[in-house]
């Protein structure tokens, strides 16, 4: 993967965003590699209880989702750091839900993997989210990508896959399934004081393709009390993506 080659230009591109962007200055920038949006249909119900009250379960027709995304980082630094090859890119591998406070939609993870001690250290001491460090490799030949995940800790979850790219990029047109699957910007999560809280990112909007993958092995969803199970509904794959993030807001 290429590092130092983060694009600021993002920041011009606001028109597509549903909110504006906060005022406060950002203060991290990260750049998304090839990312698999492996999603499941779910009852609403199991998955309500499992999140802080603060948090409204975001329904797409009345219909739950849980997300798998493997993917790969480059560029994770603090604003005007320069990224550092050892320190800033690594992959990570998120399990999520959706989650919406005060008309603002997010994603709410129940698990992050990283292949970054370091990272998964940062982000738990900071933000309280739940990183798990993990022994994980990405490769990829032409549009495949060759990807596997295997967590330190007990219960040691495991991700395995092969996936790529079909078809056209499209950007996904509001009120879509694609839309609310993927157009979110920010995160919910609450801090070790069990206070919730908002953090806002900005991005350009996504240029999906439909994805086609093989899942060899997925043990995600009882590694996280989760009720998916079998082949995902839904694929889609993401070249890349820029992204730049706020500090945490407390919710009121």
């Amino acid at each position: 993967m290429t590092d130092h080659d983060f694009d600021t230009s993002i920041v011009q591109q606001t028109n597509h965003r549903p909110w504006a962007m906060p005022d406060a200055p950002w203060v991290m920038t990260q750049t998304w590699h090839d990312l698999l949006f492996a999603h499941w249909p779910v009852d609403p119900a199991p998955i309500r209880v499992r999140l802080p009250r603060t948090f409204e379960l975001d329904l797409f027709d009345a219909q739950a989702w849980i997300g798998v995304v493997p993917f790969h980082m480059t560029n994770v630094a603090p604003r005007g750091v320069p990224s550092m090859p050892l320190l800033s890119a690594f992959p990570e591998l998120n399990v999520r839900t959706y989650v919406q406070v005060g008309g603002r939609p997010g994603v709410y993870f129940f698990s992050l993997d990283a292949g970054s001690r370091l990272a998964v250290r940062v982000a738990r001491a900071l933000l309280n989210l739940p990183y798990w460090s993990a022994r994980m490799s990405v490769s990829r030949r032409g549009d495949v990508i060759e990807y596997h995940s295997r967590r330190r800790a007990e219960p040691a979850t495991e991700f395995t896959a092969t996936y790529a790219p079909v078809g056209s990029t499209f950007n996904a047109a509001s009120g879509t399934l694609e839309y609310f699957l993927t157009e979110r910007y920010c995160l919910y999560h609450e801090d070790r004081a069990g206070a919730p809280y908002r953090l806002e990112i900005h991005h350009p909007p996504w240029s999906l393709q439909i994805g086609e993958a093989i899942v060899r092995t997925n043990t995600l969803a009882e590694g996280n009390g989760l009720g998916f199970v079998g082949a995902p509904a839904l694929l889609h794959f993401a070249r890349r993506q820029d992204m730049i993030a706020w500090m945490p807001t407390p919710l009121a």
